[in-house]
């Protein structure tokens, strides 16, 4: 059976450092549906006196009398249970003075639903905080996976609650060092796949079963008319945008590699002056990231935008221009275009799951260079996949990360023009390194003798077998 609950130590230790105050504690938890708020916050509350309410969209009078049968269960009191309630600042105030246990954990998971019942939810709420609970040791988990509605109504300092609250944690997305335990037969190279293809959403990776080959998971699993992941990207776009059908253009055009503004233009039918305001709204929900090239100050006007969450960046490249074959039957025929294209696919991809694993490798002391930041880097025509900077020891490493097997000529080739690139990256360096990640090289031995930074994925593998935080 798939592990439904992987990694997340440090927001368990977050979640354990606030519980232990002794105060009152409002914590607000959001993140994009299906990252496994829920889980990690059950996983949390195990063991400890809690209560947990889930809002749906049910009409508020229903949603007040399930949350008061729930707190009548956690007091082991039938007659709370029959009290007449008529609003939440009632129900709050009864508990507080039926409640004898001080440390009481309360989560209300998916509270933007109660906002989108009543307005005045966050203004309700204030007062529960100040007239009930702030003076005991409750400690009150708001969950929202509305990362607008979570953003703009309880985090930002309009909002009623914006001084209420102790903490805040959005959950992110597992990192590739993580999906072990989802797919335990295989190796790092099929894991870049699945990695590429779904990203690190536990609820999307739980849907591919691990006793089936990569291919067969995405032609069942995403392919396939009537599936999960054949149909969450739209409802992604729908639940969160009123437009879904302008942001699914811009999205796709990314996908296709339109990466500047002027890109997307050209690839889009979208007003030229409504552009700006749509890309803000995909950077805000993080579908989409705008990056400058690293190591240069003030960051220049023109930037590049990619897609941020692997699954949709597969899903707008490889099933929304497919959707009348797909929506006909034919998985088949989409699967092997996919396949022809999925190397080239991947070499775009394996620079992010490159820094990702060297960070990784970098936190277990086992790279023989060490950084403070890490990107991309391009000027004019040069452009270099990855370099990672150490501001404090003024120390440059400039890497390529290269989807391929290579021999020991490739590599001579690559770092010489390495390091002719790196000759117009302007930053002052005390020392340079260079290096190659690539999928498989042959006289790693030699090469590193020579002092060359080499690795391949026998390097990297060792990287998943250590503790997952």
């Amino acid at each position: 059976m798939l592990q439904l609950f992987v990694n997340r130590q440090q927001e368990l230790q977050f979640l354990e450092e606030h519980y232990k105050t002794k105060a009152a504690e409002l914590v607000v938890i959001y993140g994009r549906r299906r990252v496994g708020k829920t889980e990690f916050t059950i996983h949390f509350s195990k063991n400890k006196p809690h209560i947990y309410f889930l809002a749906d969209q049910r009409p508020e009078a229903e949603l007040i009398q399930e949350l008061k049968q729930r707190m009548s269960l956690y007091l082991q009191n039938e007659s709370f249970a029959k009290l007449a309630i008529k609003d939440w600042i009632e129900l709050f105030n009864e508990f507080t003075k039926w409640n004898k246990n001080t440390h009481t954990i309360i989560i209300i998971d998916e509270f933007p639903t109660l906002i989108e019942t009543n307005r005045a939810i966050p203004s309700i709420f204030q007062k529960i905080w100040d007239q009930n609970l702030k003076n005991t040791l409750t400690m009150l988990i708001l969950l929202g996976s509305s990362i607008t509605m979570m953003e703009t109504e309880v985090l930002n300092y309009k909002s009623p609650l914006y001084g209420r609250r102790t903490a805040q944690w959005k959950i992110e997305p597992l990192k590739i060092h993580h999906l072990r335990p989802f797919v335990p037969q295989y190796n790092l190279e099929t894991l870049i796949h699945v990695y590429a293809c779904i990203g690190g959403v536990p609820a999307y990776l739980q849907k591919f079963n691990p006793q089936n080959s990569f291919w067969q998971n995405v032609q069942q699993k995403i392919l396939t008319k009537g599936e999960f992941l054949y149909e969450e990207a739209e409802f992604l776009l729908r639940e969160e945008l009123r437009e879904p059908r302008n942001y699914a253009t811009i999205l796709k055009a990314i996908a296709q590699e339109a990466q500047t503004y002027g890109e997307i233009l050209n690839k889009t039918s979208v007003d030229k002056s409504m552009l700006s305001k749509y890309a803000s709204v995909l950077e805000d929900l993080g579908f989409i990231k705008r990056t400058h090239p690293i190591g240069i100050t003030p960051k220049p006007r023109k930037s590049r935008y990619t897609i941020a969450d692997n699954y949709l960046n597969f899903w707008f490249k490889y099933v929304f221009p497919n959707k009348t074959e797909l929506e006909a039957g034919n998985s088949e025929i989409v699967l092997n275009k996919i396949k022809q294209d999925y190397n080239t696919y991947l070499g775009h991809a394996f620079e992010q799951t490159a820094a990702e694993l060297i960070t990784k490798m970098k936190t277990n002391h086992k790279l023989p260079f060490t950084f403070t930041s890490i990107g991309k880097w391009w000027f004019k025509n040069n452009e270099i996949d990855l370099i990672a900077l150490d501001e404090e020891k003024q120390t440059a490493t400039f890497i390529e990360a290269k989807w391929s097997n290579l021999n020991a000529l490739d590599c001579q080739r690559i770092l010489q023009d390495l390091k002719t690139k790196a000759t117009n990256f302007r930053w002052d360096r005390k020392k340079e390194n260079y290096a190659i990640i690539a999928k498989h090289i042959t006289d790693k031995e030699q090469l590193t003798k020579q002092g060359h930074l080499i690795f391949d994925l026998e390097d990297l593998e060792p990287t998943l077998l250590q503790d997952n935080r």
